[in-house]
């Protein structure tokens, strides 16, 4: 099925994923465009635009696309196979805090800017290069230029939106989401509202979350064929060694005679010293 036949508009019910499972976005992509997928095969622009559309934590199994999209299980894991080879996905498993316990759950990354080994090596470490530039209109712009939608009073110009930018964007730094932002802005309003613009400056200097602690990632990558895992160095286009065909180097072993030496010697070792044999 061509690109064009096939919108890549997300069902409206498609399902989610268990909580702490399902697609995470990559950081640092470039704004959506016509052209993010035209240099794939119209089967795999197709599917990549899809899941390109849904949000953060959307169920992407490959039985979970099938029933929503117009392919079988066998395309579309073919499909999730080229996209990780293009750059687009990459699956691994990432150490997240669940209260007082760490707890490892497996990850798809989903970039809509293809990336090469490099960037993933980096991705995988918490260091991601800054790359891409910068989108004309960035999230914090258009939460501003949003907020009447959810509270009429406030209302902002296109100038108010310019100015009150950096300070959003310092809470999403700090890891609040644009829901918290939304009700930190909008809930408790006066009935009349003079200078929405000064409103939410107020609230957006005197409700400023604490930052954020940096805290050390523990993230890894897998084959995607035998799901092993490796660094992103020892995956290259997401596939182990053997699974590309290259064969698996054998680690050196000792000689049968230093073996049973070796065990010889740990068993003489755990008997009493006056019963060891003398040299």
């Amino acid at each position: 099925m061509a690109a064009s036949q096939f919108s890549g508009a997300p069902a409206p019910d498609h399902p989610m994923a268990n909580p702490g499972y399902g697609k995470r976005s990559a950081p640092d992509q470039r704004p959506r465009a016509g052209a993010d997928f035209t240099h794939l095969i119209p089967r795999d622009a197709a599917i990549a635009a899809y899941i390109d559309s849904l949000c953060d934590g959307a169920d992407i199994s490959v039985k979970t696309l099938a029933k929503a999209l117009p392919y079988g299980q066998c395309a579309i894991r073919t499909t999730l196979n080229r996209l990780q080879e293009a750059g687009h996905l990459r699956r691994g498993s990432e150490c997240v805090a669940s209260g007082e316990n760490l707890l490892w759950v497996t990850r798809t990354f989903f970039s809509r800017t293809a990336r090469d080994d490099a960037w993933w090596a980096a991705f995988s470490r918490g260091d991601v290069p800054k790359d891409t530039p910068r989108a004309t209109r960035t999230r914090a712009f258009i939460l501003l230029a949003a907020l009447g939608r959810t509270a009429p009073a406030l209302s902002l110009s296109h100038r108010d939106c310019v100015t009150l930018e950096p300070q959003v964007a310092e809470w999403l730094n700090r890891g609040a989401t644009p829901p918290e932002i939304l009700h930190a802005l909008t809930t408790g309003l006066p009935d009349r509202i003079h200078h929405p613009a000064a409103l939410v400056a107020n609230r957006l200097r005197t409700k400023l979350p604490p930052a954020r602690e940096p805290r050390t990632v523990l993230r890894t990558l897998e084959c995607s064929e035998c799901r092993v895992p490796g660094t992103a160095e020892a995956l290259p286009g997401g596939k182990c060694g053997p699974c590309r065909g290259k064969p698996a180097q054998r680690k050196p072993t000792l000689p049968e005679q230093k073996v049973r030496a070796r065990a010889q010697a740990v068993r003489a070792a755990m008997l009493p010293k006056s019963e060891r044999p003398r040299r």
